[in-house]
C-alpha cells in the first residue's frame, strides 16, 4: 500500500492567507461559515487553523486551498497573487 505525502503550500510572505481573508470579507463570508462549508466538503480544518492560515502562522494544505477556491468561487490566481 502506498501513502501519498500530505502536501503543504509554503507561503512565506502570507500572500495566500491575506488573499483568502480579503476575498472572504469582500464576499461577506465569516470564518465560521467558511469552516462549516469546508467541513461539509470533508476538509479537516478548524476555525483556529483558518485564523493561523489567514494570519500567516500556518501553511495551507493543498486540499484546503482547493476547497476554499471552490467555496469562494475564484480562480487560483486570485488567491496566489
Amino acid at each position: 500500500m502506498r501513502f501519498l505525502k500530505e502536501e503543504k503550500i509554503i507561503d512565506k510572505e502570507n500572500v495566500i492567507g491575506s488573499n483568502i481573508r480579503r476575498i472572504r470579507l469582500e464576499k461577506g463570508i465569516g470564518q465560521t461559515e467558511l469552516i462549516r462549508d469546508l467541513q461539509l466538503r470533508k476538509i479537516a480544518i478548524t476555525r483556529e487553523t483558518l485564523v493561523k492560515i489567514e494570519g500567516g502562522c500556518q501553511h495551507i494544505k493543498l486540499d484546503q486551498l482547493r476547497a476554499i477556491r471552490d467555496i469562494l468561487q475564484v480562480p487560483y490566481e486570485d488567491l496566489l497573487q
